[in-house]
């Protein structure tokens, strides 16, 4: 179980990351300004993604734990 913990610190501190660099750049890769509600939607759509791994995470949680 340890790698499991260190497998969701992991997770989250890309999350972080990613939040951070979405909140920081001015641009986007398109060149397109980087307004708080375009900054807001990029953070919402990294939350997503963050919780649907962390559902995946949960479903094969569940999946290991039945099987023991």
């Amino acid at each position: 179980m340890k790698v499991w913990h260190w497998l969701n610190i992991i997770w989250l501190f890309l999350f972080i990351i990613g939040i951070v660099f979405v909140l920081v750049r001015k641009v986007d890769g398109v060149g397109a300004v980087q307004t708080p509600q375009v900054k807001m939607i990029s953070v919402m759509v990294l939350l997503g993604f963050y919780l649907f791994i962390w559902l995946c995470q949960l479903i094969t949680l569940y999946f290991i734990k039945k099987h023991k």
